[in-house]
């Protein structure tokens, strides 16, 4: 039988070089997965290009990353938030690349990313200069803009329960981008909250199914980013 566990989250994303694309799931703090990300920071992998919602809150996670100088270029909808320390210093010295796209838009890029469509139309940045140099028609008197796929060497994932074979259940609304990511990349890496036996959990409770996933990591006890903030911790 096949089994995607890995003993570690360094050992999960060891072989992530300098140079790839990373979605990282996560709204915010909901869904993000510290634990992979830090391992990432740790290994000291460089010039990646990550897609998530935000830019990262504090200075730990996904924020932590971009502090390091790890990340050349951001994909993103929210580069600024309250808690948004880090990006925006980094961006303003010019040491960090924005590519700034539509909420919706982003969730479609991605889902179609995974779908194998490799281009659509919205009219989400019509009139914008987000629609600068892109290509534009018109659909029964109406404009539109076309938005081209995304899709990533590697996902980073937090999940509630996986089992082996890498079906996954999230809590809440931290599955947010989850799912679309864990169909739109490569490789996707999952450390999950609870490692149960296959079989155990109730297929129809299954929001990924595990053809998407590649390796699952237990993190019994994870971090939350907001609990990090508020004790001003930072990473490294």
């Amino acid at each position: 039988m096949i089994d995607k566990t890995y003993s570690s989250v360094a050992e999960a994303v060891a072989d992530i070089p300098d140079g790839a694309t990373v979605m990282v799931g996560g709204f915010g703090a909901s869904g993000s997965p510290i634990e992979l990300i830090h391992a990432l920071i740790d290994q000291g992998t460089s010039d990646l290009t990550v897609i998530n919602n935000n830019t990262g809150n504090g200075e730990v996670g996904l924020a932590a990353l971009i502090g390091t100088g790890q990340v050349s270029k951001m994909i993103c909808s929210f580069p600024r938030s309250s808690q948004s320390r880090v990006f925006p210093k980094m961006y303003e010295a010019g040491k960090v690349e924005l590519e700034l796209v539509p909420q919706g838009t982003l969730a479609e890029r991605i889902r179609s990313g995974g779908a194998g469509i490799p281009a659509f139309y919205t009219p989400s940045t019509v009139g914008t200069i987000l629609a600068e140099g892109k290509e534009s028609r018109e659909f029964e008197g109406r404009s539109f803009v076309m938005e081209r796929w995304l899709k990533a060497d590697f996902a980073l994932i937090k999940a509630e329960t996986a089992d082996p074979l890498g079906n996954l259940t999230y809590n809440k609304t931290a599955r947010n981008f989850s799912p679309l990511m864990c169909m739109a990349a490569t490789t996707t890496i999952v450390q999950t909250k609870r490692l149960m036996a296959r079989g155990e959990i109730n297929p129809e409770l299954v929001v990924t199914p595990g053809i998407f996933v590649d390796r699952v990591v237990e993190v019994a006890d994870p971090v939350h980013e907001d609990t990090l903030i508020a004790d001003e911790r930072s990473y490294p």
